[in-house]
């Protein structure tokens, strides 16, 4: 055989040897290896134990710098992978990053929590007290992914994370994606105020129309306060029938709410129901007798009706109800005003003038309490020479100036009961 042939056979004998090799499965750990594990196991048996009661020890006492240098012994001997029941991972690494925050020592904190979502990557408790500690250090960006994280991977529909994340998107004016967190968790938990309110806020800061979101939160739970809001949501939107139908339907829901009352009012007046309104108000009255100033809103509308018989009655309540403030006096003036030029005929009759001049009587007591809203109509009487005088009480009649007043016959002021006596001065 030439040289060729015998390096050949050679090359063959040491490939073979090569193949057999590679398929020989590795030998098993070395007595070295199997001694130095059961040397480390022994240790840790008997220390393990130890330092995790150590451990509790200094924490519920608040040693905290203790119970990190245990907790450091705790993990460098490597009872976080000796014994899940005796040592659980999640505990060590959650508490040993507690102590850290309890010294102020946040950077600490997240080295820490990082090494244990590394070992236990699905555990939210851990996840979100490193949310926590990124919180401490002003990282935002990083708190933020680490909610996102847990919602995206390890819990959606949890309450407690989208309510932080919600909030983290609004401190850095994200509102749409706190839009989409906060619809989610109302989703889940449909009476959550907080969240509803967030939510309307992050709608208006967008310029979106939340009048959705109080429908759905009416229709989960049509109380007073949802109905009020749903139905200033409709006026809003000039939807005014539609408010007056949600106000109505709490109103009998709850008959002894004066709020609902008194926005029911305020819808059937913006519709120009008056007598409605006026229903309405009478209710809220009484509710609370105490309430002069919707006593005045009851006159105003009937004043407005044209019924100032009653407009009168109201506007008397409201003066006794608020010890003659001069808001209530200048509404009783109000309503001489406008019945005098509801009735007034072409040529300014005594009637017109004795009615002028009750309006301007009360426009003056409200004047003197403070009330200046009134003097536009005072003066417009006393400009156009409308106001009963000197010279009008001359020209009656002597019976009439001998009882001392004068009295409406007309009409269309037989509502008006009121005398006008006669001025000292005439």
């Amino acid at each position: 055989m030439d040289k060729k042939g015998v390096s050949f056979k050679l090359f063959l004998v040491a490939l073979s040897a090569l193949i057999i090799s590679m398929c020989v499965p590795p030998s098993g750990p070395s007595a070295e290896d199997l001694a130095e594990k059961a040397r480390i196991d022994s240790v840790r048996n008997v220390r393990c134990p130890r330092l995790m009661s150590s451990a509790a020890e200094y924490y519920h006492a608040r040693d905290w710098e203790s119970t990190v240098r245990v907790y450091n012994e705790v993990v460098d001997l490597g009872c976080d992978e000796w014994d899940a029941t005796f040592a659980p991972p999640e505990e060590i690494y959650q508490y040993y990053g507690i102590a850290y925050e309890q010294m102020g020592k946040y950077d600490s904190s997240e080295y820490v929590l990082l090494k244990g979502v590394e070992k236990i990557p699905n555990n939210i408790d851990l996840r979100v007290r490193l949310a926590y500690a990124y919180k401490r250090q002003g990282k935002t960006d990083q708190e933020i992914v680490e909610y996102e994280r847990i919602l995206d991977e390890l819990d959606p529909n949890n309450i407690r994370v989208m309510t932080e994340l919600a909030s983290l998107y609004r401190k850095e004016g994200r509102y749409e994606e706190q839009i989409r967190v906060l619809q989610k968790l109302i989703k889940i938990d449909p009476t959550n105020e907080a969240a509803i309110a967030d939510l309307t806020t992050a709608f208006e800061r967008t310029g979106k129309d939340p009048l959705e979101l109080y429908l759905d939160k009416y229709n989960n739970n049509p109380t007073g306060s949802n109905g009020i809001q749903l139905a200033d949501a409709y006026l809003q939107n000039d939807r005014v029938n539609e408010a007056i139908d949600v106000l109505k339907a709490v109103s009998r829901k709850e008959p002894k709410n004066k709020v609902i009352f008194s926005k029911l009012g305020d819808a059937y007046i913006l519709n120009e129901d008056f007598a409605n309104a006026s229903t309405s108000l009478e209710s809220v009255y009484e509710l609370d007798s105490r309430d002069y100033q919707t006593a005045i809103r009851i006159c105003e509308v009937n004043s407005e009706l044209e019924n100032f018989g009653k407009a009168i009655y109201w506007a008397d309540k409201a003066i006794r109800g608020s010890k003659s403030s001069g808001e209530a006096l200048g509404a009783k003036g109000d309503v001489y005003y406008k019945a005098f030029h509801t009735c007034r005929t072409l040529e300014v009759s005594c009637d017109d003038r004795i009615v002028a001049r009750l309006a301007y009587k009360y426009y003056s007591q409200a004047e003197s309490k403070g009330y200046r809203n009134v003097s536009g109509s005072k003066n417009w009487l006393r400009d156009n020479e409308v106001l009963f005088t000197k010279s009008d009480w001359f020209m009656l009649d002597a019976s009439q100036k001998a009882i001392g007043y004068a009295t409406v016959k007309t009409a269309c002021y037989n509502w008006v009961t009121e005398r006008l006596y006669k001025d000292s001065s005439w």
